[in-house]
């Protein structure tokens, strides 16, 4: 048994030894959240905050390469305003985006539904469907550059030998036919992103409301739209925000496989600020239209976060 130690009495208890800095630092879940968020700080503060506004400053400027250049203002953005080729890689921009991204919604869904189901081989599906994703984006580009090559397209020589066309299509030189070509190679290239995610989204649903549900006589279609639907719908909204920043930034993939033509079809907002800022040399041009694209990121990304701020939508309530 243990014993007690009375103290005698006008006696003073034995004085608590103190507690390093170190230990209270332990001790404190706040601090010590801080400090492992520091690292994480320092490298956002360096590598996003500062170039950021290095951007947003330059937008301000008519900086040249080599040239420091001086503030101007507005100057920059009022000449873009007017430029029609900025006013095209913009239309092309929300084109390319708005197309892709309700493809890459549609057919990533269906392959979240279809890999979720109790399939032979469902791992060496999965393993199959995220090999776009893993291709690095170059060599995704280089691909479609050769499938739709105007003189050696697969796609095209499959049409002739079917007798659906006379001659081989021009993907690359028809100004829409570009438009549509990228956006289906970003569709492949983005499609298993989207459907790995809703996957683990659909695989965090319970089978006994769709027990029940079909218990009630629910056809597939409604255990779709009133049990399903409602569930994924968070991570539909996370998802979608990051596809539409992932498609709305897309540099790669346009800049390997067109270069923003035929004619300044394809151009996007990306490679324009890249051609006129560092091809072109006109830095604070360049950097005007980078910033310019940021209004548009903010929209997309406030939209998901109020979204999801709306306990009863999240639960797929009516409010």
């Amino acid at each position: 048994m243990h014993q007690r130690v009375q103290t005698a009495p006008g006696a003073t208890a034995p004085a608590r030894p103190q507690m390093s800095m170190l230990e209270r630092l332990q001790n404190n879940r706040n601090a010590l959240g801080l400090v492992f968020m520091v690292p994480a700080g320092v490298l956002l503060l360096l590598f996003l905050t500062y170039p950021l506004g290095l951007g947003v400053w330059l937008g301000f400027t008519d900086a040249k390469i080599g040239r420091a250049g001086v503030f101007v203002g507005l100057e920059n953005y009022e000449f873009l305003f007017g430029d029609s080729v900025t006013r095209l890689a913009l239309f092309n921009t929300l084109f390319y985006t708005f197309i892709a991204s309700i493809l890459k919604f549609v057919l990533g869904l269906w392959l979240a539904i279809l890999m979720n189901q109790r399939l032979k081989h469902t791992t060496l599906l999965r393993a199959i469907v995220l090999l776009p994703w893993i291709v690095p984006t170059a060599l995704s580009a280089i691909a479609f550059w050769w499938i739709f090559d105007s003189q050696f397209s697969i796609v095209s020589w499959i049409l002739v030998k079917l007798g659906l066309i006379d001659g081989y299509i021009d993907f690359l030189g028809d100004p829409w036919n570009a438009r549509f070509s990228t956006i289906a190679a970003n569709v492949w290239r983005g499609i298993p992103f989207v459907a790995i995610s809703l996957l683990a989204g659909l695989q965090t649903i319970s089978p006994s409301l769709y027990e029940a549900a079909a218990i009630d006589g629910a056809t597939p279609w409604q255990q779709f739209r009133n049990v399903t639907l409602p569930l994924l719908t968070p991570i539909i909204a996370v998802v979608m925000t990051f596809s539409v920043l992932f498609t709305f930034t897309d540099f790669q993939l346009i800049y390997v496989l067109t270069r923003g033509g035929p004619l300044n079809s394809t151009h996007l907002m990306a490679t324009l600020a890249f051609q006129r800022g560092i091809s072109g040399g006109a830095i604070g041009e360049g950097a005007a239209i980078a910033t310019a694209m940021v209004p548009f990121l903010l929209g997309a990304i406030m939209f998901s976060y109020f979204g999801l701020q709306r306990r009863a939508w999240q639960q797929g309530g009516d409010k």
